[in-house]
């Protein structure tokens, strides 16, 4: 087991990037998968031709086939309302959804009306609050609390429109869109591995806190904060493992080498560790 470099209570440490040449290359093939996804196509496309540009294409397909798939729900939802929650959904992953900030023009009911029909075509996927005072997690949710993820990823930044030439120069993955991108991962490849994903949200005056997911690993409620690899305060993280007994431990996905801090309960993952994290596979052993 190395020795990992200690940080003061609540802050994130920070290390310096690691020059091995292997974790170079995952992390910029896992920079090339933010933005070529995972779905079928579009990995085709790019294993073909290795162009970006080909991928956004066959992108814009999909989304354009989706949309006249939208005509099949025309006795259950406006399509035109089904394409702006969908654009809406992707622009807010990380953020809680409110009906009304949706889309303009239709009422809550419509609009929710749209989200679940999204939901139900697994375009989309609802994720919960929860107040984790036990397992299963399902049996404390906040039904009317949510934010949502989108089925992949790829999708998701075609559907926001982001410049892709700005963010894709980024050094630090995790600030890709204001680090909505690394969120969606983290929670895609969650939800590959099985998981029932869920979050925690405390709103007070002054003193709103958020843990971004809440896993159910090996029997036991793991935190799961997704964090850019700057210095940085972990304050909802701690917040919740002082204050919740059933949360004896927290994961922090960063930019930085693997690191634990038992004193602190907390462990760091590079953001490439997700899928085995969340399947209960987290030694930093080397």
């Amino acid at each position: 087991m190395m020795k990992m470099p200690r940080a003061r209570r609540g802050e994130v440490p920070y290390f310096l990037k690691s020059s091995d040449r292997s974790t170079t290359a995952i992390l910029n093939e896992l920079r090339h998968y933010l933005f070529v996804g995972g779905m079928p196509e579009g990995v085709r496309e790019y294993y073909r031709r290795g162009s970006l540009r080909d991928v956004f294409t066959v992108q814009a397909e999909l989304i354009n086939t989706f949309r006249q798939d939208f005509a099949k729900y025309a006795g259950h939802s406006d399509k035109r309302c089904l394409d702006s929650v969908l654009h809406s959904l992707a622009r807010g992953v990380g953020m809680q959804v409110k009906y009304a900030r949706l889309a303009e023009d239709y009422s809550n009911p419509t609009l929710k009306k749209a989200f679940e029909l999204l939901t139900l075509a697994r375009i989309a996927h609802k994720v919960c609050s929860v107040n984790p005072v036990g397992l299963p997690l399902g049996a404390a949710v906040s039904p009317k609390k949510f934010k949502a993820l989108l089925a992949d990823i790829g999708l998701m930044q075609k559907l926001c429109g982001m410049p892709v030439d700005v963010e894709y120069a980024k050094t630090d993955l995790l600030a890709i869109f204001r680090g909505a991108m690394a969120e969606q991962f983290v929670g895609q490849e969650a939800l590959t591995a099985g998981q029932e994903l869920y979050y925690w949200s405390r709103e007070a005056k002054s003193s709103s806190a958020e843990v971004d997911f809440l896993l159910s690993i090996d029997g036991k409620i793991v935190q799961v904060e997704v964090k850019s690899s700057a210095a940085g305060r972990l304050r909802s993280l701690h917040l919740l493992l002082n204050s919740c007994t059933a949360c004896p431990e927290a994961y922090v996905f960063s930019g930085a080498p693997c690191a634990e801090l038992p004193e602190q309960k907390l462990t760091f993952l590079p953001l490439y560790y997700a899928y085995s994290a969340a399947t209960g596979s987290t030694s930093t052993s080397i």
